[in-house]
């Protein structure tokens, strides 16, 4: 049996390496991006903004294969860029983006033009900054003489530049291989989503790509891949770094390739789409579907906004993804849009969601402290059990469990809500990391973008501060000078780490010990008051 201080330091110290776990895991093992090396035989991407001259190459990408013998890295080597056929043929302007085609009939870039998405010298965000293929509706076919000829061959287009108004427009891309047409309807519309439909003039298996994920925010704390949702609803993640080969699902209902805030994503909740998942030179995730001339193919390409998403469709809003606490983050993420709703400024939201829940934590809570103070009143007494039964650790349990007995006290009640905190703090850090809402989103005075890091530091160490107040405040029955010392330095610990925290989370961690340092004045006063009145 083991005394209620060494089950209180046990807590602390179990609730400090979780947290130094969970972020070193974050930081250590989630995939990052290796920079890669052009040499002069390499081709760069060429975009209707920033030119780019470009090396003819030889070899054109290959088709999926059905099973693990050929593989995309095989084909990733050489970025196919033949007399030009990067450059772009079409461009679609809506109020919020702009969208150009290649001479391949591939979306070769997206422009994000609301300020929310902007990058920090104010310019519109691309969402593809390296030359890696496949490009969204790139298409591939299974025989090799054909697909050769396809990726020497440019496309002509009906229109080359459209201007969406509220409606959806279309674009019809044709190619001619030597008499074989290939022709691509492609329908915009001003919402980031799309439909195309591959018609082929005799049917000839091929495949077609959403294309390789966005390569905006990739870091060491959030999920960047692929995910498939299988016609069970289950939700595939294949992270890149970890593609093991060709992988084939049937009947999928969503391919996504993504990075922290944004996505490119086919989906059919009606038929579904038989996805092949190859990998590339890095082990990364390829995304493919078996083509079906004359299907309608439905896409999304931008970011990973739930609202943007709910209203193409709901079962969209999958996409936003919130790892290992998926069960427990995805309920609190649609609380804090529920709140936002009434609550406009994102700042204030968090802190709404804060005291909601410890609302919702309050019985639990309650009883913590209850049972902590009613330790601390008899820590002289545990004192002195202890100097009396020094030589005997049974007896001396045996006469602290009848004294915690005696006296209605429970040694692990200040426990609970602490370990309690744990996974909640673990989902609302993954809700506010993953939620693009919050980027650019403005809180007070100096925080103008609630998704990075405090430039001045002034929340992390409020922060600090305030865990050192919340001690002060509490009931503790430490016997051990060294416990009590160590204990102390947990505000100094946890400062630290929050330092490089988005300012969203800081925020959620300072409003939390806010309240709970005025939940613990007040029944410290309770506790007081009852006491006298005994």
């Amino acid at each position: 049996m083991i005394d209620n201080m060494s089950t209180q330091m046990r807590v602390i110290v179990a609730t400090v390496l979780s947290l130094i776990v969970f972020i070193g895991y974050d930081y250590l093992f989630m995939p990052k991006v290796s920079p890669r090396t052009f040499d002069a035989n390499s081709s760069t991407q060429v975009t209707g903004r920033d030119a780019v001259s470009s090396t003819p190459s030889t070899a054109a990408p290959a088709a999926p294969a059905a099973d693990a013998s050929q593989h995309i890295e095989k084909r990733e080597a050489a970025p196919v860029s033949e007399g030009g056929l990067e450059r772009v043929i079409a461009t679609v302007e809506t109020s919020n983006m702009t969208m150009e085609f290649d001479a391949l009939g591939r979306i070769s870039q997206v422009y994000l033009k609301d300020r929310q998405y902007r990058d920090e010298e104010g310019e519109e965000l691309k969402l593809f900054n390296t030359p890696k293929i496949p490009k969204p509706l790139e298409i591939r076919f299974s025989d090799p003489a054909l697909n050769e000829l396809a990726f020497k061959t440019p496309y002509t287009v009906s229109v080359s530049s459209v201007e969406l108004n509220g409606s959806k427009k279309r674009l019809t891309f044709r190619q001619d291989l030597d008499g074989f047409i290939v022709e691509k309807e492609i329908d915009i519309f001003p919402d980031h989503h799309y439909e195309a439909t591959v018609r082929l003039s005799e049917p000839r298996p091929f495949y077609i790509s959403p294309g390789v994920r966005p390569d905006l925010r990739v870091d060491g704390y959030t999920v960047h891949g692929a995910m498939v949702e299988e016609a069970d609803g289950t939700l595939t993640i294949i992270e890149d770094g970890d593609a093991k080969g060709t992988e084939a699902f049937r009947k999928a209902r969503i391919a996504v390739a993504f990075d922290r805030y944004y996505a490119t994503a086919f989906y059919d909740f009606d038929k579904g789409l038989n996805v092949v998942v190859n990998k590339d030179a890095e082990e990364n995730p390829v995304l493919f579907i078996n083509g079906e001339s004359g299907r309608v193919i439905h896409g999304y390409i931008g970011p990973k906004e739930h609202k943007i998403l709910q209203a193409i469709h709901p079962e969209l809003t999958k996409i936003i993804e919130f790892g290992w606490f998926t069960f427990i983050a995805a309920p609190m993420f649609k609380v804090l849009l529920w709140l936002h709703g009434y609550i406009p400024n994102w700042g204030w939201t968090i802190v709404a969601l804060t005291f909601l829940i410890r609302i919702i934590l309050y019985p639990l809570t309650y009883k913590g402290m209850v049972s902590m103070y009613k330790l601390k009143e008899l820590a002289p007494k545990i004192k002195e059990i202890q100097a009396k039964y020094k030589g005997d650790p049974q007896k001396m349990n045996a006469h602290m469990m009848e004294l915690y007995k005696k006296h209605k006290a429970n040694p692990l009640g200040g426990c609970l809500p602490m370990l309690l905190q744990i996974p909640v703090f673990f989902a609302i850090y993954r809700v506010l990391l993953n939620a693009i809402e919050l980027k650019g989103a403005e809180w007070i005075l100096w925080i103008d973008d609630l998704s990075v890091m405090d430039p001045y530091y002034v929340l992390p160490i409020l922060m600090g501060a305030s865990m050192w107040a919340h001690q002060m405040v509490t009931p503790n029955n430490f016997t051990d000078p060294m416990q009590e010392k160590i204990f102390k330095w947990l505000p100094v610990i946890f400062t630290f780490f929050f330092v490089t925290f988005p300012a969203g989370l800081v925020l959620y961690w300072l409003t939390n010990n806010i309240f709970s340092i005025a939940q613990q004045l007040l029944i410290n006063k309770m506790l007081e008051k009852n006491k006298k009145a005994e």
